[in-house]
């Protein structure tokens, strides 16, 4: 399915990588040996590569080969040593310095900023000198401390600016729904992340966690596992289009996201391996290029979960929040950073579970999980009592959530608490990720409220 996605997300990149090699995945090519957050070592991030050096430490920070000999008089430079008939350049000679000048070298050799001649003197004497060896070990470790852990992948929103830019320049002849950008954002940034994993890394364990009745609730699978659950549960928007249903005849005893999945699940033979990336992944192409081939006229359709539904604009950004919250589930089973969605795209997740949350509220308050309200329900589109939901941060804003009834309109007026939160561990506590008692950044007002509010959020998770 190389290159076969509509603009925006036409062409080779999808998450600003290079174009696709030999095999044609639509993503960057790995070298021999290289997986995601890999360097071109293929180790990760601040992980040795395993190459011998003296006393057993790990190689030095930014070693480069050995450098040609010093400048001569008169500022011009003299040749590099010629390479021997093995085309190896020969190790410098050590230079002959006492005890007292090779450990004051320690902190400098630690740095990669020693002469070669001086380099290969500390590493001879390390591997006579016990004290010494356990010092520049010390020293070792401090300059992996001073280093900052970054991922390697490109900034999230790079790939947005980009596309913008472009477009700006030639408009597409069919273009992606913008309610549909970050749904297309998400799978690109996931599947770019699976691109490199060896059979290893799609059986890491990775933990569902979401919240259920109030109780945090956790499912174990693997990393191929959670790439199945989406394929299930992405096929319910895929069904209400008119295309195929990835259960085919398996039966699933709910139509909801967790019985798909459980159903999914069990009807596998063997645990699920890396093939289930293809089918994952060209139902995500098929899914943006019907909702582009319909000009965006389809955003009301509505898309059944079982115990609700949503239009089809909603469930696109619901599915998403999903993607993105699963690929961090995955990031975090491997050990590799992955960053939260552009503002842009983490403002309107913010804002769907906004609108989600009086209904919540609602059904809680139905089943005994939040206070009941203490008058008469307040009539439709009137102001009643309500909560000012700030988020702060990338993709941040204010809401204003009635209390009283889903009906209600929120109002300044009528506010009775205040409550701040980050962006990014708003969507968390959404997600069941975070509990509501860790979640509050600021809150004042109704203390009651606030809790109800903060326990809905946290009950919109779902696996």
């Amino acid at each position: 399915m190389t290159g076969d996605r509509l603009a925006p997300g036409d062409g080779p990149e999808r998450a600003g990588r290079p174009a696709a090699g030999p095999e044609g995945d639509g993503h960057g090519t790995a070298g021999p040996g290289t997986g995601p957050g890999n360097g071109t070592d293929g180790t990760r991030p601040g992980r040795s590569a395993g190459g011998d050096s003296p006393a057993g430490l790990p190689p030095a920070v930014g070693t480069a080969p050995p450098a040609g000999p010093p400048p001569a008089a008169g500022g011009s430079e003299r040749p590099p040593p010629a390479a021997g008939a093995s085309g190896v350049v020969p190790r410098p000679a050590p230079a002959v310095l006492d005890h007292r000048v090779l450990t004051s070298l320690l902190g400098a050799w630690a740095l990669a900023a020693c002469a070669p001649e001086e380099a290969a003197a500390v590493e001879d004497h390390l591997g006579e000198c016990g004290s010494c060896a356990d010092e520049a070990l010390r020293l070792r470790e401090a300059v992996g401390l001073l280093q900052r852990p970054e991922s390697l992948d490109l900034d999230p929103g790079l790939r947005t600016r980009v596309l913008d830019s472009c477009l700006e320049r030639r408009p597409p002849r069919i273009p992606v729904p913008d309610w549909a950008a970050a749904y297309d954002a998400e799978t690109a940034r996931l599947d770019a992340l699976l691109q490199d994993f060896g059979d290893a890394e799609w059986h890491a364990p990775v933990r569902l966690r979401w919240y259920r009745a109030d109780e945090a609730t956790t499912r174990r699978t693997t990393v191929a596992g959670v790439i199945a659950h989406l394929l299930t549960v992405d096929g319910m928007v895929a069904v209400a289009l008119g295309l195929d249903d990835p259960l085919g005849e398996v039966a699933a005893e709910r139509p909801t996201p967790a019985s798909r999945t459980e159903a999914y699940w069990r009807a596998a033979h063997v645990p699920h391996t890396r093939s289930v990336r293809a089918p994952w992944r060209e139902q995500t192409h098929n899914l943006v290029r019907t909702v582009s081939f319909t000009g965006g006229r389809t955003g009301g359709l509505p898309v059944p979960y079982g115990d609700f539904e949503l239009p089809l604009h909603d469930a696109m950004l619901d599915r998403a929040f999903e993607c993105w919250v699963h690929a961090e589930d995955i990031a975090e089973a491997v050990d590799y950073p992955y960053d939260p969605p552009t503002g842009r795209h983490l403002h309107r997740m913010v804002d769907l579970a906004a609108r989600m949350l009086p209904s919540v509220l609602e059904a809680r308050r139905r089943s005994g999980l939040a206070a009941p309200v203490e008058r008469h329900l307040v009539a439709a589109g009137e102001p009643g009592r309500s909560l000012r939901l700030e988020i702060e941060g990338s993709g941040g804003g204010e809401w204003l959530i009635p209390l009283d009834s889903p009906a209600a309109k929120g109002s300044a007026e009528h506010e009775v608490a205040h409550v701040a939160l980050d962006g990014a561990e708003f969507c968390r506590l959404a997600a069941g990720h975070v509990t509501p008692q860790e979640a509050a950044a600021g809150q004042v007002g109704d203390r009651e409220a606030i809790r109800d509010v903060l326990y809905a959020a946290a009950s919109l998770s779902r696996m």
